[in-house]
């Protein structure tokens, strides 16, 4: 059996979920971003609830419903590229999306949109801007360097796409004293 669990965004997410899970005496044969995969066959309902309650105490969610399967397998296939990838791809997300999902791109993307109020590639773009700060705040890359990891056409690809999405340049982001990054869990919320 496969549980879908939205807003598992890191390492850490996978471990706090299978905590949960073990904590609830569900043993889980593998735990990946979005999804898990359990030695049982099924979850009756009272079980099912007591494990939504423990998940949203951890700010997961379980996606019972189909669309909130697929909208959570998309968060985690994107997060999954954008931030856990030693490159980004090289080709276009709505092949990757499609051909990891095995579903018609133009479905799954009336199907995002519908569902979180932005399109898939909004989605990919704040994904995208929160990996340029969290690497400029590293300082261990330059711009170019950040541009080329994560599959910009060009630096200036990417300095316009970050301008559009925050209001600032990679450098004033990069001079304030404050850290403006998002929690990857909360990218492409809207307020």
């Amino acid at each position: 059996m496969k549980l879908h669990i939205k807003n598992m965004v890191c390492a850490r997410c996978k471990a706090a979920v299978k905590a949960i899970l073990t904590e609830q005496g569900l043993q889980p044969l593998d735990v990946q971003l979005g999804e898990v995969e359990m030695a049982i066959n099924t979850l009756e309902d009272g079980r099912k609830e007591a494990l939504r309650t423990a998940l949203a105490a951890g700010g997961f969610e379980l996606a019972d419903d189909r669309a909130g399967k697929t909208i959570a397998l998309i968060k985690a296939l994107v997060v999954e590229w954008i931030h856990h990838s030693a490159e980004g791809p090289r080709q276009k997300w709505s092949e990757l999306i499609s051909a990891s999902l095995h579903q018609d791109y133009s479905a799954l993307s009336k199907l995002f949109s519908e569902t979180e109020g932005i399109t898939i590639e909004q989605y990919i773009i704040q994904q995208k801007t929160e990996r340029v700060k969290e690497l400029m705040v590293y300082d261990e890359l330059s711009l170019s360097q950040i541009a080329d990891e994560l599959g910009y056409s060009s630096l200036a690809h990417l300095s316009a796409q970050f301008k559009k999405a925050t209001g600032m340049t990679p450098t004033a982001f990069k001079a304030l004293s404050e850290n403006r990054r998002k929690p990857l869990d909360e990218v492409g919320r809207t307020e």
